[in-house]
């Protein structure tokens, strides 16, 4: 994956406002919200706008809605991982990687983190996050450093070439999703424009913790199984090195970079209170 770098960017910091007590009004088909809007849906949960909407339903239109923790566990999702943890691993992060984004992006593969047993989803949970922590360092950069490369990303050969600019395809995001075709093949993944609009990617964190699961679930890489597959299947955390970038840091090509996914994967563990399990290296 590209090097990434600081943005200017960010937007935002993770919600620490305390709750309210539960008394939001219902929410109401066709009425206007704005971004910020909490309501009782007809499910009991409660959902908060992330962005303007007329009224759209929040369990349909997870773009607009995400779930809102009203008794104030700060985990409304039921993701292994709580806010505060969250906040552990990444104590410099960019605000624009918020908890609310990455909660509110789960929706697009529920069998992340929560497949298998409590320890699996724990493992995958901390698989993930220690790729994308190596990736960013720590949460702290969105989009690739080296602008010099941002003309390499777009190939002419595709059918539907490059309409947001021949440099518009840069490296974003917790997994620095670059390339015309991939942007093409994870915006038709999460039903989003993405080739038209990869700054999406860059200015909604939502979109950009999608694209980052889109890869982990869905994409080999030059490995020969997703991510997701391999802690689901228990064939350890090195087999999710290989998969994002094994072409360039396994089989010796770089152990240093390797060593580096390895300890903070180890971290996250401990921070989540279980085992790395084997297979850590590639």
């Amino acid at each position: 994956m590209p090097v990434a770098s600081a943005s200017a960017d960010a937007a935002g910091t993770a919600d620490t406002t305390p709750r309210a007590a539960c008394s939001y009004p219902n929410w109401v088909a066709g009425k206007s919200y704005v971004t910020g809007d909490i309501v009782r849906y007809t499910d009991g949960k409660y959902y908060r706008a992330e962005h303007d909407n007329p009224g759209y339903d929040p369990v349909i239109s997870t773009w607009y809605w995400e779930p809102y923790d009203c008794g104030g566990s700060g985990n409304p999702s039921g993701f292994v991982v709580s806010e505060a943890q969250f906040n552990q691993m990444f104590p410099s992060r960019n605000g624009f990687y918020s908890y609310q984004g990455l909660t509110a992006a789960l929706s697009a593969y529920p069998g992340f983190a929560n497949t298998g047993s409590d320890t699996v989803k724990k493992q995958e949970a901390a698989a993930f996050l220690a790729n994308v922590s190596h990736e960013t360092g720590g949460l702290v950069h969105i989009v690739e450093q080296n602008q010099a490369n941002y003309p390499h990303y777009c190939d002419w050969n595709q059918p539907y070439g490059c309409p947001a600019g021949q440099a518009a395809y840069y490296g974003r995001g917790p997994i620095q999703l670059s390339w015309n075709f991939n942007y093409k093949a994870a915006g038709d993944a999460l039903g989003i424009d993405l080739l038209g609009n990869p700054w999406l990617v860059q200015n909604d964190a939502a979109v950009s913790w999608k694209t980052a699961l889109w890869y982990w679930n869905t994409q080999t890489g030059p490995g020969t199984m997703t991510p997701h597959n391999a802690m689901v299947n228990q064939r350890g955390f090195g087999e999710t090195i290989r998969s994002i970038n094994g072409s360039l840091e396994c089989n010796g090509g770089n152990p240093g970079q390797v060593q580096s996914r390895i300890n903070a994967y180890q971290n996250f563990v401990r921070i989540l209170g279980t085992t790395p399990g084997s297979n850590l290296s590639c």
